[in-house]
């Protein structure tokens, strides 16, 4: 995307914030595992981790999560912004589908309202990590325009 600021000087802190929301992730899932073994794999259930409703599915899929977030952190290399930006996109996915669906039977990842806007916090938080992110080498940075016309020097 050529309106996709490059080297952006706050781009540690996003990185901080990316960082955050995977690590938010994987607490959340480790914590969430263990307070949900020997419940049912999917269903809404009465356990109630940091607040939020979860069951043992959306424990081990925030922990994969949330790895995968940290780890691309880790690495960065334009790797992280991909990943924030898809991930992020499919979480507000995760949680609009669970707003939809909240008291159903077909809330399979036992979310609560305070679950999915938590979801979809994390889910902000990381596509706005990911829009501000993006590395390049110093002959390709300028204005967005001058970047889509062909214009840098």
């Amino acid at each position: 995307m050529a309106h996709t600021p490059v080297n952006h000087p706050l781009r540690p802190l996003y990185r901080a914030l990316s960082f955050v929301a995977g690590a938010y992730l994987v607490v959340f899932g480790v914590i969430g595992l263990i307070q949900t073994s020997g419940e049912s794999f999917t269903g809404a259930s009465d356990v109630r981790v940091l607040g939020q409703g979860t069951n043992v599915l959306w424990s081990i899929l925030a922990v994969v999560l949330g790895a995968i977030v940290l780890a691309t952190a880790a690495i960065g290399r334009n790797l992280d912004v991909e990943a924030n930006k898809y991930l992020g996109w499919g979480i507000l996915v995760v949680g609009s589908y669970e707003l939809a669906t909240s008291r159903t039977d077909a809330n399979f990842f036992g979310f609560t309202i305070a679950t999915v806007v938590v979801t979809y916090l994390v889910g902000l938080m990381l596509i706005t990590a990911g829009l501000y992110l993006k590395v390049a080498p110093q002959s390709e940075v300028g204005a967005p325009r001058q970047v889509r016309e062909g214009r840098t020097a």
